[in-house]
C-alpha cells in the first residue's frame, strides 16, 4: 500500500519511530548514510580534466596543434634548437586558452552554489524525545517533523496530525489555491498528486494552520527529485554564437588549407625547399586562426556575467549572456515577476454605501470592517530589521492586517483588547471562517468568505447592492472576501457552523489584488519599443490575469487571452497559426508551458522563459534563455534554468536582455577586429609569397601581434559601453548570418587594406634597406600598430569623432599599453629574438604615416555607408 494510502500507524510502524520520541541520533546517523544527504542532485559534475580535455574540440585549436606539430618536425629535421622555440609558444598558447576556459566555467558553476547555499532550510523535527532544529539536508525517512505556516516543507512527509493545514503546492501541480490537508482522509492508490491530502511534499509552503508528520522520502527519492532525475537527462544546444564560431572555425580551417596549398604549389614551381614552404604554411596557418578569439570571447562573456550580477541577474551559463541579445518573445510568470506577489487590499464597500471606494480615501466609518477583518484572521505581519513587512498565513488575511495597521489597529494589541474566545477554522467546503471575539465587552460573532457562500446566511443588509458591488469588483479582477457579524449574549454550548453561521447582519466587503510591479509597465514597454513580444503565463484565472496583462500593456488591441483547457483544444497547426496573437495564457498546466515555448521556437524565435517551480522546469530547460526566480524559485527550477532573477522582476530580464544586446554588440566588435586583423595577416602573406616568394612576417611576429598587442584591444573593445539606442533595434533573428548588414564586406574591406599597407611597408623596406629583415620589420611595425588605430575605428559605426574619440578609457590604456609592447620587441635586444632589426627615422615617419592611413580610410569608409544609407 502507497504511503498516503495507508493509515498514519502503518506508516509508523513501517518506518520504525514513535511520535513521541521521534528516532534515536544514532538510528538518524545509519540512516543517513543508507538513504543519502536530503538534497537534490545534478548531474554528476564533470571533471576538470574532462573540462579541460573539452576545451580542445575547437577547429581552430586543432589547426594550430597541427602548426606546432610540423614546426616542431622542421625543428628536428634541421637540428636547430631555435626552432623549438614555435612550436613551444604555440603549445603554451593553447594550454592556457584551456586553462582559462576552465577557469570561466568553473566560476560559473560555484555562482549558482552560492545562490543554492543561500536557500538551504532547516527543519523542527522530534529525536530522542525532544524537539531540535537541524539541517534539513540531514532529515531521513522516519524523522518526526513540525510544520507551521511559513515553513517550507523539508521532505516529502506522511500527516500525523494537523489544524486548519493548507500547503501552497503549485511548484508540483501548477494548481495556486492552497490544498487543504487532512490527516485521517482516505485517499485512494490511483489519486493523482494535488488530491493526496495526507501527504505534504519537500519544496512546498505551508501557507497556514500546522502539523507534524513522518518523513517517507528525501532528496532524489522524493517528488521533486522525480522530476530533478528527469531533467537532468537533457542535453544543452548550442547558443546562436558558438554556432557562429564553430562555423567561423571551419571556414577559417578550409580557407588556411586552400591556401597553404596553393602557396606549396607556388613554392615549388619557384624553387624553393620544401622546408622552407613548410614554414610559410606555418606562418599563414598561424595568421589564419585568431588565438586569442576563445579566450577573448570568455573574458567579454565574464565581464558581461559580472555586469549582469549588479543588475540582480546571476548567469549559471556563460553563452547564456549572448543569447539574451537575440531574445524576442518573453514569456512571464504573473506573480511576483509582473506583479508585487503580495494581495493588497484595495476597495473597501461598507453595507448601505452606494458604492465601494478606494482604500485611501476609506474614513473612519470603515474602522470597524477593518477591524472584523483583524480580529478573524489566522495570519499574522511582522516588521524585519529592515522595516520592511514580512507576511505570515493567507495572504488575503494580510493584506488586511497591513490595512488595519496603518489605520493604527495592530492585531497583536487587538488579541489584548479583544480576544478571541472560540473559533471555526476555514473549511474549502463552506469557503467559510469564524472567530468570536470579546469586543468592548460584548461578544461578537465574526464570519468571512466567499460572498456567494456568506450572502444566504445573512438576514440584514443591502444583499441587492452588496450583489452589484461584488460583480464590478470581481469584473475588475479584484479577488472579493464578504464580512457579516452578530452578537451574542453568551458562549453557545455548541460551537458549530449551525450556531455561529446562521442569521448574521452582513457588513461590508473587501476587494484586493495583487497589483502589477511599478516597474514592470515601463519594462514592457521598453520590450515592445525593441520589437519583443511579451506574454504572461500564469495559473491565475482568466479575469485577473487579462486585467493585470492590460494595465502592463501585455494585452493590446488584436491579443487575446486564453485558458488551459482551450490551448489543450487547439491543434499544432491552430496554435501556430494563432500564437502571435495570443498575450496571455491563464491556468496552465506545466505541459502548457512547454507547448508554448516549442511553438514560439518553430516560427524561429528565440524565446525566454521565466518560472519558479518545479512544474516550469520542463519550460524553462525547453526554452533558449531559461530564469529561475532566485527568492521564490525550487533548486530544481534553477538547475533547469540559464539565469537566476535574484529579485524575482520582469525588469531584470528587460534590463538583463539590453546588457545581452550590448555584449553581442560588443563580441561582435571583438570578433570584427581580430578576423579583419586575420584576413588582413593572410592576405599579406599570400601576396608577398605570390610576388616577392618570401613571407613578409615569421611565425613569431604574427604570434606576437594576435595575441599580445591584439588581445588587449580587444578585450578593452569588449568592455564598450552598451549604446543608447540598442532596446529601439529590432531582435538578432535566430538563423541571421553573423556577417549580416555588411559586416563581411568591412571585414573584407578592412582585410584587404592591412594587407595593402602592409605589403607597401614591407616594399619601402626592402628597397630602403636591401634586406628581408628590414622589410620584415617594417611590415611588422605597420601591421601591428595599424591593428591597434583600427580598434578605435571599430567602437561604433558612427564617426569617431560623434561618439568621442577617448570615450572607452580601458581602450585608451590598452592602445597604450600594446604599442608600448610593440616598441619593447623593436628597440630593445628581443627585437634579435623576434627576427626585427633597427631602421633609420625616416623610415619610422613612413611606418606611422601608413599607420595612420588606417584611421583616415576608415572615417571615409563610414561616411560613405552613411551617404548610401541615406
Amino acid at each position: 500500500m502507497l504511503e498516503y494510502s495507508r493509515p498514519v500507524q502503518e506508516s509508523l510502524k513501517e518506518h520504525g519511530v514513535e511520535e513521541n520520541r521521534g528516532l534515536r541520533s544514532a538510528e538518524a546517523e545509519e540512516r543517513l548514510k543508507r538513504y543519502g544527504r536530503n538534497a537534490l542532485r545534478g548531474k554528476k559534475p564533470k571533471s576538470n580534466l574532462r573540462k579541460y580535455l573539452e576545451q580542445f574540440k575547437d577547429v581552430m585549436i586543432l589547426i594550430l596543434l597541427a602548426a606546432a606539430a610540423v614546426s616542431f618536425v622542421i625543428a628536428c629535421v634541421e637540428r636547430d634548437p631555435s626552432g623549438f622555440i614555435e612550436p613551444v609558444l604555440i603549445l603554451v598558447i593553447v594550454l592556457l586558452n584551456a586553462f582559462i576556459g576552465v577557469m570561466q566555467e568553473n566560476r560559473a558553476e560555484r555562482a549558482l552554489d552560492a545562490l543554492k547555499s543561500l536557500s538551504m532550510p532547516h527543519a523542527r523535527v522530534t529525536r530522542d524525545g525532544e524537539e531540535r532544529i537541524i539541517e534539513a539536508s540531514k532529515l531521513v525517512p522516519g524523522d518526526i517533523i513540525h510544520l507551521e505556516a511559513g515553513d517550507f516543507v523539508p521532505a516529502d512527509a506522511r500527516l500525523i496530525a494537523a489544524a486548519g493545514l493548507k500547503c501552497d503546492e503549485s511548484m508540483l501541480t501548477g494548481e495556486a489555491v492552497p490544498a487543504v490537508k487532512d490527516p485521517g482522509a482516505s485517499v485512494p492508490e490511483d489519486a493523482p498528486l494535488g488530491d493526496r491530502s495526507t501527504m505534504v511534499y519537500s519544496g512546498c509552503s505551508v501557507v497556514s494552520g500546522t502539523a507534524s508528520a513522518v518523513v517517507t522520502a528525501t532528496g532524489m527519492d522524493s517528488e521533486i527529485g522525480h522530476i530533478a532525475g528527469m531533467l537532468d537527462q537533457d542535453e544543452e544546444a548550442l547558443t546562436p554564437l558558438q554556432q557562429h564560431l564553430a562555423q567561423l572555425g571551419k571556414i577559417l580551417g578550409l580557407l588556411a588549407l586552400v591556401i597553404c596549398a596553393v602557396i606549396f604549389v607556388i613554392g615549388l614551381f619557384g624553387g624553393m625547399k620544401p622546408l622552407e614552404i613548410f614554414m610559410i604554411a606555418i606562418s599563414l596557418a598561424v595568421a589564419a586562426i585568431p588565438e586569442g578569439l576563445p579566450a577573448i570571447v570568455t573574458v567579454v562573456l565574464s565581464i558581461g556575467v559580472q555586469r549582469l550580477a549588479r543588475k540582480n541577474a546571476i548567469i549559471r551559463r556563460l553563452p547564456a549572456v549572448e543569447t539574451l541579445g537575440s531574445a524576442s518573445v518573453v514569456c512571464s510568470d504573473k506573480t511576483g515577476t509582473l506583479t508585487q506577489n503580495r494581495m493588497t487590499l484595495v476597495s473597501l464597500y461598507l453595507n448601505g454605501d452606494d458604492s465601494d471606494v478606494p482604500l485611501a480615501a476609506a474614513g473612519h466609518a470603515y474602522d470597524d470592517l477593518l477591524l472584523y477583518g483583524t480580529l478573524c484572521a489566522d495570519g499574522s505581519i511582522r516588521i524585519d530589521e529592515n522595516g520592511g513587512i514580512e507576511h505570515i498565513g493567507d495572504p488575503t488575511e494580510t493584506a488586511v492586517l497591513v490595512a488595519a495597521r496603518d489605520r493604527g489597529l495592530e492585531r497583536d494589541a487587538l488579541q489584548e483588547t479583544a480576544p478571541r474566545l472560540t473559533e471555526l477554522p476555514f473549511d474549502s467546503d463552506r469557503k467559510l471562517m469564524t472567530s468570536v471575539n470579546r469586543v468592548n465587552g460584548r461578544i461578537i460573532s465574526i464570519t468571512k468568505g466567499a460572498f456567494d457562500m456568506l450572502v444566504p446566511r445573512c438576514i440584514s443588509g443591502d444583499l441587492t447592492k452588496a450583489n452589484e458591488i461584488n460583480a464590478a469588483m470581481s469584473g475588475k479582477a479584484l479577488r472579493v472576501i464578504a464580512v457579516a457579524a452578530k452578537e451574542l449574549d453568551a458562549l453557545p454550548e455548541t460551537v458549530d457552523t449551525d450556531t455561529l453561521e446562521r442569521d448574521l447582519h452582513f457588513v461590508g466587503l473587501y476587494g484586493m489584488i495583487d497589483p502589477p510591479r511599478p516597474e514592470a509597465a515601463d519594462a514592457v514597454a521598453m520590450c515592445r519599443r525593441a520589437g519583443i513580444k511579451p506574454i504572461m503565463i500564469t495559473g491565475d484565472h482568466v479575469i485577473t490575469a487579462s486585467a493585470i496583462a492590460k494595465d502592463l500593456g501585455i494585452l493590446e488591441e488584436g491579443d487575446r487571452a486564453v485558458t488551459g483547457l482551450q490551448l489543450d483544444a487547439m491543434s499544432e497547426e491552430e496554435l501556430d497559426a494563432g500564437i502571435s496573437h495570443i498575450g496571455v495564457y491563464a491556468r496552465v498546466s506545466p505541459e502548457n508551458k512547454l507547448r508554448i515555448v516549442r511553438a514560439w521556437q518553430r516560427k524561429k524565435q528565440v524565446v525566454a522563459m521565466t518560472g519558479d517551480g518545479v512544474n516550469d522546469a520542463p519550460a524553462l530547460k525547453a526554452a533558449d534563455i531559461g530564469c529561475a526566480m532566485g527568492i521564490t524559485g525550487t533548486d530544481v527550477a534553477k538547475n533547469a534554468a540559464d539565469i537566476t532573477l535574484a529579485d524575482d522582476n520582469f525588469a531584470t530580464i528587460i534590463d538583463a536582455i539590453r546588457e545581452g544586446r550590448g555584449i553581442y554588440s560588443n563580441i561582435r566588435k571583438v570578433v570584427g577586429f581580430l578576423l579583419g586583423s586575420n584576413i588582413g595577416e593572410i592576405l599579406t602573406v599570400f601576396f608577398c609569397m605570390l610576388f616577392f616568394r618570401k613571407s613578409p612576417l615569421m611565425s613569431m611576429q604574427l604570434l606576437w601581434i594576435n595575441l599580445v598587442t591584439d588581445s588587449l584591444p580587444a578585450i578593452a573593445l569588449g568592455m564598450e559601453a552598451v549604446e543608447p539606442d540598442i532596446m529601439d533595434k529590432k531582435p538578432i533573428p535566430r538563423d541571421e548570418s553573423f556577417f549580416a548588414h555588411g559586416f563581411g564586406l568591412r571585414l573584407a574591406f578592412q582585410g584587404a587594406f592591412f594587407c595593402v599597407i602592409s605589403l607597401a611597408a614591407y616594399y619601402i623596406g626592402w628597397r630602403s634597406t636591401g634586406s628581408a629583415v628590414g622589410a620584415q620589420t617594417m611590415a611588422f611595425l605597420v601591421l601591428a600598430l595599424s591593428q591597434i588605430v583600427q580598434s578605435f575605428n571599430l567602437r561604433s559605426d558612427s564617426s569617431l569623432f560623434s561618439i568621442g574619440p577617448f570615450g572607452n578609457v580601458k581602450l585608451d590604456q590598452a592602445a597604450v599599453l600594446s604599442a608600448a609592447l610593440v616598441a619593447l620587441v623593436a628597440f630593445t635586444p628581443l627585437r634579435s629574438f623576434f627576427g626585427l632589426t633597427l631602421l633609420s627615422w625616416p623610415l619610422y615617419g613612413i611606418a606611422t604615416a601608413l599607420t595612420l592611413s588606417t584611421f583616415v580610410v576608415m572615417e571615409l569608409y563610414k561616411l560613405v555607408r552613411r551617404l548610401a544609407g541615406k
